[in-house]
């Protein structure tokens, strides 16, 4: 297919799911016709498609960064240097036609170096204010290695990232939308660093690890980058698309049954030996909302079983606290999380 022809059947998918009055109105009262889950299928067919001709690999990350943006939510990503966590977002805000700016965190970064600030400038022998906006004024904003920021400025991005809008000089300005955190940080480099306090944590929608790539994947990666070509991407959707997509996902149907399970499973989590903190209410939303997201993506219109466990992982990882002597027997999070959901199966 050529060029040419890719763009008009792009447009035609965007209009044609945006004219769907369930997807436009977001009528919660009605489930969605089957049409309107085929169109949202092939609009994410042609997400990952595009995405692709710059990523390889990285199908579970790709989509679980694409269910914290249909969920209006933000994440969390962790994995060591040089997996293409930068690249793999700008790809993704290319795609979806946003807006994307990169905040290179470090010790001496200051709230205003994110949030804006306010100058002073003289017209006509008067004094008139004029607020600069700062990088977080993106629809995409990658807020690299968060935890080498200090405290102060981790405190000013995720106010920003819970109210959507920042106050300067006692005046409030409303961020971009859709507004969304995608930030990084590094498991290994620990020294210098100011790790994420778990009310803070909270706030990411998920903990998405990023990682390393098989053989052939990496050997793909050499050959392409180590050319002549330059993979490029075409936009995908637009926001308005998007918008659209992020009511569907809300409508997704699930069963009492396994909305009762997801609860039962966070539930778990606050009286389990090898936990000693547990997760919040938050993570109920965040698991079901997830878990409709991942439907959607994969072309179903209900929730599985499935869909709740795949997204146990991310949605609880950062959420639960271990027992020190668990930690101490090398046991991880997401260990406890595969005991919890085996239990639950029984």
């Amino acid at each position: 297919m050529n060029t040419d022809n890719s763009a008009i059947e792009r447009q035609n998918l965007s209009s044609e799911f945006r004219e769907n009055p369930i997807a436009r109105e977001g009528n919660i009262e009605n489930v969605p016709s089957s049409k309107t889950y085929e169109n949202a299928q092939r609009v994410f067919k042609t997400l990952f498609d595009e995405i692709g001709k710059v990523i390889v690999g990285q199908n579970e990350t790709i989509e679980q960064v694409m269910v914290a943006i249909l969920c209006n939510g933000h994440a969390l990503l962790e994995s060591n240097p040089g997996l293409g966590k930068t690249l793999t977002i700008s790809t993704i805000s290319k795609v979806i036609d946003l807006s994307f700016n990169r905040i290179q965190c470090t010790p001496d970064l200051m709230p205003a170096d994110i949030t804006g600030t306010t100058v002073v400038e003289e017209h006509g022998g008067s004094k008139v204010f004029r607020f600069e906006k700062g990088p977080i004024f993106s629809n995409i904003v990658l807020a690299d290695e968060i935890n080498r920021a200090s405290p102060k400025t981790q405190s000013a991005l995720l106010e920003a990232m819970q109210e959507k809008q920042v106050t300067v000089a006692g005046v409030t300005h409303p961020l971009e939308r859709p507004f969304f955190v995608l930030a990084t940080q590094n498991p290994i480099e620990q020294e210098g660093t100011y790790p994420l306090p778990e009310a803070q944590l909270d706030r990411f929608l998920l903990k998405i690890f990023v990682p390393y790539p098989d053989f052939n994947d990496e050997l793909e990666i050499v050959n392409r980058y180590t050319s002549l070509s330059n993979p490029t991407t075409e936009r995908g959707i637009t926001k308005d698309t998007l918008l659209s997509l992020q009511k569907l996902t809300r409508e997704v149907p699930i069963s009492n049954d396994l909305k009762q399970r997801a609860i039962q499973l966070v539930m778990k989590t606050r009286d389990d030996k090898f936990i000693e903190y547990g997760a919040s209410p938050r993570a109920s939303i965040a698991l079901i909302l997830a878990a409709k997201a991942r439907a959607l993506i994969n072309g179903r219109n209900f929730v599985s079983e499935e869909d709740i466990y795949a997204m146990a992982y991310p949605v609880l990882r950062h959420r639960i606290i271990l027992t020190f002597e668990s930690e101490r027997s090398g046991m991880t999070p997401d260990d406890a999380i595969k005991s919890l959901i085996g239990s639950l199966k029984k």
